[in-house]
């Protein structure tokens, strides 16, 4: 008795679409990074001080804000990437755009509101010991990288 060999055969295009999702994989990965990597350096740069020296030096509030900084650019760049449906270059160009869109409003949107409550976010950073104003910094990032997420969608 001979096994059937129609039952693990496999479509005429399989590998043509596992290529193709692999190449996306790789494709938005590196997006992503990219964005990641370039949101990282967005919130170093309109935050008072060297938000990396001070989280190398063990603040506490400078790496909660960080914290709080990357995940809310990973909800942005995923909502960017899960939004970009269709053809593969297309998804590409339009995460790009609305994650760099969304990595700036998120950095403007943060700094408003330490203005509008008062924090003085140097001096908070530069802190040694945690302060009960970081939690303000903290839920902005999230609220904010939540609100832009929402609003690619």
């Amino acid at each position: 008795m001979t096994p059937d060999v129609s039952v693990v055969a496999l479509s005429r295009d399989y590998w043509s679409v596992v290529g193709h999702g692999a190449a996306a994989i790789v494709l938005y990965t590196i997006v992503g990074i990219a964005l990641m990597v370039l949101g990282f350096f967005v919130i170093d740069w309109t935050t008072p001080g060297p938000l990396r020296a001070l989280v190398q030096a063990g603040r506490p509030n400078a790496a909660a804000i960080t914290a709080s900084g990357v995940i809310s650019m990973a909800l942005i760049v995923v909502l960017a990437i899960y939004s970009s449906s269709g053809d593969l270059v297309q998804g590409l160009i339009t995460t790009l755009v609305f994650g760099l869109l969304g990595i700036a409003a998120q950095a403007v949107s943060v700094r408003l509101i330490e203005f509008a409550k008062g924090v003085d976010i140097g001096r908070v950073l530069a802190e040694e010991k945690f302060t009960p104003e970081v939690l303000v910094v903290t839920a902005s990032y999230l609220a904010f990288g939540l609100i832009v997420a929402a609003a690619i969608l």
